[in-house]
């Protein structure tokens, strides 16, 4: 009977409508309780004889049926409007819980199993919330009621009605504990399928590539059988808890019933005090059946709960504590003062003391080998994560002064791995700005070098691309995707890899015409491949966590170092070295 304290939150927002259902089943449990009086007036008529009343009684049953009819239509209606309530706020607020938590979170955590929840957990809570919890308050409010009733008509009915009703509600509650842990590794196992299934979708061009298929689907097959098991030890511990309640609401009603029929023989009862003890004495076990019906409808939800609360509990790598909007009028300055991290666990830092500007309405590029920390620097610059020594200042602000969302908004991404949803080009385009009319969208499009191939598309701009973009080639995915951030029109364009999966030939010609179209913005390219840096204003060289040189593209050539063996290492023609 307790209930999970993240179900009494989801519970707690939709008090009105979940009132209103547990009111109207309370109405429906009322029409069967005068519905038993009738008929037990009734039949005591037709044991006597008398048969004046039996129209009148038998058409009061009638109206009784059809009034409960359209009382548990009614009650359905309400409890799907108070379930369809929790699912659309639950929902709500895990998805902008998520936002909040940024990559950081979703680097640790697996997409399928945070699709599960936010699914499979929420529609279990539905259930939960808008009938377990509904019946839960009719079967506490209504039993005492009615053992109340009995005790007027025959006392002696309550020595096998009132053990009865207390081993069918305190009986199961033994169990508890062990149907919690069952529930709990049933939801894990559930959870752990899901992610995996996803990630082998996902995967399955890499899965053919190396010939994994079939190895693949034997360990989705041993999850399975994980999740068979772990769902026959949870109905196992059901079954003991339905068992029980069965055996108490049987041996209740028939001890009730032959103490009424004992009390009728001995003339102590009259026929009609009769009739009542033994419909009332099944009445009073109905809301316990129901009870026990709509538990299994909600078991889901209540398995789920702690995934849920761990979810919307989870805490984001760094806390929104910023006040100041980042609203810049003017492209800013971004300035990296001896910035240091280290990643949680690392033996080593990723960052140490990178010093640098990146100048106001100027294109800067950041390169290096692998493993230089340009990515992190990014992410620092986004607050994924805070320094963990120095500061990083936009237009001479701290970026944690400011509010995150606003901060983000005004910083436009496009990373290596772009996302399309399943929808028109022209709508996912129009996310970065939902009113761009179409001259802006072809704009953008002609600037990233993607126009003329949506225009080959076969409904050009309202062609849809399939989910992920799989439609696409990659090169078109990310020109789509810069075409995008354009759109957004921040005052700052990060550029991450962006070009990596355009042909080598095409690329320094998309990045000349992207950076003219970036205008007066403040441009910060990261990149491996040197036709994507080398018309920069200013390229920053990074070699294990720290600034190895500063320069123009013929000047850091020139000095040798580490940005030449970068040259070298992309077969840059010889006589591009002193270009």
């Amino acid at each position: 009977m307790i209930v999970h304290p993240e179900l009494r939150r989801a519970a707690r927002h939709v008090r009105r409508p979940l009132l209103a259902a547990t009111l109207l089943q309370a109405a429906v449990t009322f029409t069967h309780l005068a519905q038993a009086v009738l008929l037990a007036v009734t039949l005591a008529d037709v044991a006597r004889g008398v048969t004046d009343r039996l129209p009148a009684l038998l058409g009061a049953v009638l109206a009784l049926v059809a009034a409960r009819a359209w009382l548990g239509h009614r009650q359905r209606r309400t409890a799907v409007r108070a379930g369809a309530a929790v699912r659309v706020r639950l929902r709500d607020e895990l998805l902008a819980h998520l936002g909040r938590l940024g990559p950081a979170h979703l680097t640790t955590a697996r997409a399928g199993a945070v699709r599960t929840t936010l699914v499979d957990g929420v529609e279990g809570v539905d259930a939960y919330v808008s009938r377990y919890l509904p019946q839960l308050l009719v079967t506490l409010a209504v039993p005492p009621l009615l053992l109340a009733a009995v005790a007027l008509v025959e006392p002696l009915a309550l020595l096998g009605l009132v053990p009865a009703l207390l081993l069918a509600l305190a009986g199961p509650r033994g169990w508890d504990r062990l149907l919690a842990r069952r529930g709990k590794e049933h939801w894990d196992t559930y959870e752990a399928l899901g992610a995996d299934y996803l990630e082998a979708l996902q995967g399955m061009p890499a899965l053919r590539a190396a010939g994994a298929v079939g190895r693949t689907r034997q360990r989705l097959e041993e999850r399975s059988a994980l999740l068979h098991r772990a769902t026959v030890a949870k109905l196992r511990v059901s079954l003991v808890d339905t068992g029980l309640t069965d055996l108490a609401v049987q041996g209740g009603t028939v001890a009730a019933a032959l103490l009424a029929c004992g009390s009728a023989v001995t003339g102590s009862t009259s026929a009609t005090g009769t009739y009542l003890v033994l419909l009332l004495a099944a009445e009073c076990f109905r809301p316990v059946r129901d009870l026990s019906r709509e538990w299994h409808a909600g078991y889901l939800g209540a398995s789920a709960a702690d995934g849920l609360a761990a979810l919307r509990t989870a805490r984001p790598a760094v806390a929104d504590t910023g006040t100041a909007p980042a609203r810049w009028s003017t492209p800013p300055e971004l300035r990296f003062e001896d910035v240091g991290f280290t990643y949680e666990g690392a033996a080593r830092p990723a960052l140490r003391g990178v010093s640098f500007t990146a100048e106001a309405g100027r294109t800067t590029a950041l390169v290096g080998p692998s493993g230089a920390g340009k990515s992190t620097l990014l992410a620092l610059l986004l607050r994924h994560h805070d320094p963990g020594a120095g500061r990083i200042t936009v237009a001479g602000r701290d970026v944690a002064d400011h509010t995150l969302d606003s901060l983000r908004r005004g910083i436009a991404v496009v990373s290596q791995h772009t996302h399309l949803f399943h929808d028109t080009v022209a709508g996912n385009l129009r996310l970065a700005a939902p009113g761009a009319t179409d001259a802006e969208l072809t704009r953008a499009a002609r600037a990233a070098g993607v126009h003329d191939e949506i225009s080959a598309l076969p409904d050009g701009y309202a062609t849809v691309v399939g989910e992920r973009g799989a439609t696409l080639s990659g090169g078109q995915r990310q020109r789509l995707a810069l075409a995008r951030a354009l759109l957004a029109d921040a005052p700052v364009l990060v550029l991450d890899e962006a070009t990596s999966a355009v042909d080598e030939r095409r690329e320094s010609g998309i990045v000349r015409e992207l950076l003219a179209a970036a205008g007066d913005r403040t441009v910060l390219v990261v990149a491996h491949r040197i036709a994507a840096v080398r018309d920069a204003d200013r390229i920053v060289v990074l070699d294990d966590g720290r600034v190895d040189a500063v320069g123009t593209h013929t000047a850091l050539v020139a000095a040798g170092g580490v940005y030449t063996d970068l040259v070298r290492a992309g077969h840059v023609p010889e006589g591009e070295l002193a270009a």
